[in-house]
């Protein structure tokens, strides 16, 4: 039997740089993200006999994986060579999708892992993210940046940066423990009450790349700019940097936002935050806030009946937490 454990994340700055349609024509993206101590754990179990059992938010028993319904399971267990007497069990901190916090990408990025894991071997968190997003993009043919698969494979604060080559280089920032402590006192996530699938969003934003370059160039630049506000632990910067970038996210395509979110984040600000901004594409999931510690009632009451998730920085990426044999 073999266990993982992969985090979801927050996006700062830089998302839908990401997306190849802008980086490969137009000088490379970047993004600055944090995995978050919510996760997906990915159970892979033998089976007594040839058949296959995948147990999620349904079940479903095949005698083949080609048969299986759920695209991710089945396009991991193809890849890996993993195909035949198993038992998938996947447990979400978070359930659902649409959220904004990268749970396809999570979940791909961990199946990965406990499949190769199951095989005997171990991949390092470059390979588990090209792989998984190779699965999501390529294979599945999905409209998606890389951050995610990235932050769920590294874990902590890290600066990514997507070059025209389709290669990655990450820098993980050198934040120590008090340090990441102090960041994540400083954040809360927002339920809105509302979910959405990213691809109608993200196809639409990737269609418009071109007219949108401008935009997206300065949201690259964002990214940087938070870096930086990071390594200078100056954190009501990066608050002020992600409500720059959430006015210019708000302009990429329609949908993004709507009068709820807008109303919800007024409210927040007033309220003491100093940004903030809808995680993944937008129109729904989670409002993240960067606000003083000590704002974070006033804030949650500003907010109500939205539900406030405290969250902490999870500083190590997708994790074999098990292995029985």
């Amino acid at each position: 039997m073999i266990i993982t454990r992969t985090p979801l994340r927050v996006s700062f700055a830089g998302g839908g740089t990401d997306l190849p349609s802008f980086y490969r024509a137009y000088g490379g993206g970047a993004v600055t993200s944090a995995a978050i101590d919510k996760y997906i754990h990915v159970l892979v179990n033998t089976k007594f006999d040839r058949s296959i059992r995948v147990a999620y938010s349904r079940t479903e028993n095949v005698t083949s994986f080609e048969e299986l319904q759920h695209e991710l399971v089945r396009e991991a267990m193809r890849l890996t060579g993993v195909t035949e007497k198993l038992e998938i069990h996947t447990i979400a901190d978070i359930p659902g999708e649409g959220t904004g916090l990268g749970s396809s990408s999570t979940l791909t990025v961990g199946l990965l892992n406990a499949l190769y894991a199951y095989k005997g071997e171990l991949k390092d968190p470059a390979t588990l993210a090209e792989e998984a997003f190779r699965i999501e993009g390529q294979i599945l043919h999905g409209t998606l940046g890389k951050q995610d698969h990235y932050a769920a494979a590294y874990g902590g604060v890290d600066y990514f940066e997507f070059l025209p080559d389709d290669t990655v280089r990450t820098t993980p920032l050198p934040l120590s423990q008090p340090e990441r402590e102090a960041l994540s006192d400083h954040l809360s996530l927002f339920y809105t009450g509302t979910t959405r699938k990213a691809q109608g969003l993200l196809r639409t934003q990737d269609a418009r790349t071109a007219s949108n370059e401008a935009t997206l160039s300065r949201m690259r630049g964002l990214a940087v700019e938070t870096r930086d506000a990071l390594l200078a632990r100056d954190f009501p910067r990066v608050g002020r940097l992600l409500d720059n970038g959430w006015q210019l996210k708000r302009s990429l395509s329609e949908g993004i936002s709507n009068d709820e979110i807008d109303g919800a984040y007024d409210r927040a600000k007033a309220a003491g935050a100093y940004g903030g901004k809808i995680t993944g594409a937008g129109g729904g999931g989670f409002l993240l806030v960067v606000h003083p510690p000590e704002r974070s009632r006033e804030i949650a009451s500003a907010l109500a009946p939205m539900e406030r998730l405290p969250i902490r920085i999870a500083p190590e990426g997708s994790q074999i937490l098990v292995v029985r044999r």
